[in-house]
């Protein structure tokens, strides 16, 4: 499959509370294209570590970013679209997971915003303590990678549908939607 024929999946990434579990099932909502949260792909030990308060280590995250990209592989060898959650903190984890027609979309926003955000969410095993780790190992998208920001600033509907916008999506992938911003 060369990368024109390759369906896109794009990867909705971030830091804890960014809103990118939000995000990310508005745009598949919008697409009709199907949606994997990336924490449900965590192991247990992961799991139960950030539960504790404990951040992940790199090597804690290699088996769970092979899962993610097992996911993607999965929808592109069966050419069917996808979008996946991860908060794809390092470029080394992005470019694990990183494939012809993988397109980031990084919901980004500051500490003081997410941190509220975490304060006030339920149920989640994600402490808001970790928070300030997540922001520490985040590595922003580089020119060179393919993707781009939006504002967790914005209502997630607004982030969501710029990204649809800006990745020129009506079922298919744009040739060049690669814009930062």
């Amino acid at each position: 499959m060369n990368e024109r024929s390759t369906p896109p999946v794009i990867v909705v990434m971030g830091v804890s509370g960014s809103g990118k579990s939000t995000v990310a099932a508005l745009i598949a909502g919008h697409l009709g294209w199907e949606m994997q949260e990336g924490d449900d792909l965590h192991p247990a030990s992961n799991v139960a570590k950030m539960a504790a308060g404990t951040p992940l280590t790199d090597e804690d995250r290699w088996p769970w970013l092979d899962l993610i990209g097992d996911w993607i592989d999965e929808r592109q060898a069966a050419g069917r679209p996808g979008v996946v959650t991860c908060s794809a903190l390092k470029r080394a984890y992005r470019e694990r997971i990183g494939r012809p027609g993988v397109v980031f979309v990084h919901v980004d926003g500051s500490r003081e915003l997410l941190g509220d955000r975490l304060g006030k969410r339920l149920g989640h095993f994600m402490p808001a303590a970790l928070l300030d780790s997540q922001f520490a190992a985040l590595e922003p998208l580089q020119a060179d990678e393919p993707g781009f920001t939006v504002s967790a600033d914005q209502p997630a509907e607004s982030a969501a549908a710029e990204a649809v916008d800006r990745l020129r999506l009506d079922g298919t992938l744009a040739a060049s939607p690669f814009q930062q911003g």
